[in-house]
């Protein structure tokens, strides 16, 4: 059984449903487990390699450890997120200046999963402020 809060708290979040909700839910189980926000981004799988120089990417040798389903959840949300949303669709055009357009969308979904993981852990609703500004 899941935690209705819990549940309520992430459908607060503007594209979010049922289903992606206990989706994250039950695949994040207890959010006290995770030590830190970097933790908890890495079993999401939305980190990415731990270095990389001159276009050259170092330790990503690991890319298959963390959760699939989550990965999938946060990519998922970060693009339900953008649909009529235009202070997020011009926070992308932001990030797309700098970036792909997949990068930028990536960089969305960890900002996402840390929103996520901050509500989860201190109990309170989703607040677009703290998440683009």
């Amino acid at each position: 059984q899941h935690n209705p809060v819990d549940f309520h708290l992430l459908k607060s979040i503007p594209g979010v449903g049922q289903i992606l909700a206990l989706t994250i839910i039950y695949e994040i189980g207890d959010i006290t487990r995770f030590d830190s926000v970097q933790k908890f981004a890495s079993y999401c799988r939305l980190v990415k390699c731990k270095a990389e120089s001159a276009g050259k990417s170092y330790g990503t040798q690991g890319s298959k450890i963390g959760n699939q389903h989550l990965k999938w959840a946060f990519s998922e949300a970060a693009v339900l997120y953008l649909r009529g949303n235009e202070k997020a669709q011009k926070h992308l055009a932001k990030l797309q200046k700098k970036m792909s357009k997949a990068k930028a969308l990536s960089a969305l979904a960890h900002k996402l999963g840390r929103c996520v993981y901050f509500m989860l852990k201190n109990k309170k609703v989703f607040d677009e402020k703290r998440l683009l500004g």
